[in-house]
């Protein structure tokens, strides 16, 4: 079984005080945007929490299953550890994506989907071009090695180590890469998409 895992357990700290998950996107906070999208799919679906209270609990849809990350402020590796270490056996490979990611759609996450079933012990990325992006699904074989990442530096390491290259899919232009850390980010996206 297929689960998608969102990354939600970051501090937004570049947005000054604003929480960038529960900026508005499409008349909802991103958050229960991205969940809402990945629950279409039909998948389970895991949103990795520093505290399973507060705000960006309330933004989720109810069948999203939280799992809770007390030490996320030492990074995003700690984040996927813990996570992974608490999906259930029964899970065969986990789509990762982080929820600072206005553009993906669920058709993005359905594309993703369907490449996993016709390559289900490959990894695959996202891409935008030429360009590797989010998200990425690692089969279980992979779990291993994800469970001891510590770092803020992703699971960049398990995809670089793998024996086999990794697949590719490709969303439309910007979907796989646009994130929006700061306030000054979200202002260009807004008027850029207001003019398109």
């Amino acid at each position: 079984m297929l689960a998608i895992l969102i990354l939600a357990a970051g501090q937004s700290s570049r947005m000054r005080g604003s929480d960038k998950l529960l900026e508005e996107v499409e008349g909802q906070p991103l958050l229960q945007k991205i969940t809402s999208h990945a629950l279409d799919t039909g998948a389970k679906v895991y949103v990795a929490l520093q505290n399973a209270d507060g705000r960006r609990a309330d933004a989720l849809p109810q069948e999203a299953h939280v799992i809770t990350v007390p030490r996320a402020r030492e990074g995003m590796g700690v984040t996927i550890a813990t996570s992974i270490a608490h999906l259930p056996d029964t899970v065969s490979a986990a789509m990762i994506l982080p929820a600072d990611m206005p553009e993906l759609s669920a058709e993005d996450l359905f594309s993703m989907a369907s490449a996993h079933e016709a390559a289900p012990d490959q990894i695959l990325r996202a891409m935008s071009g030429e360009t590797p992006g989010h998200p990425v699904i690692f089969p279980r074989r992979c779990f291993e090695a994800l469970k001891t990442l510590s770092s803020d530096q992703g699971a960049r390491e398990v995809i670089k180590s793998d024996s086999k290259k990794p697949g590719r899919v490709a969303l439309p232009t910007g979907h796989a890469i646009t994130d929006l850390d700061t306030p000054e980010d979200w202002a260009n996206w807004r008027t850029q998409n207001s003019q398109s």
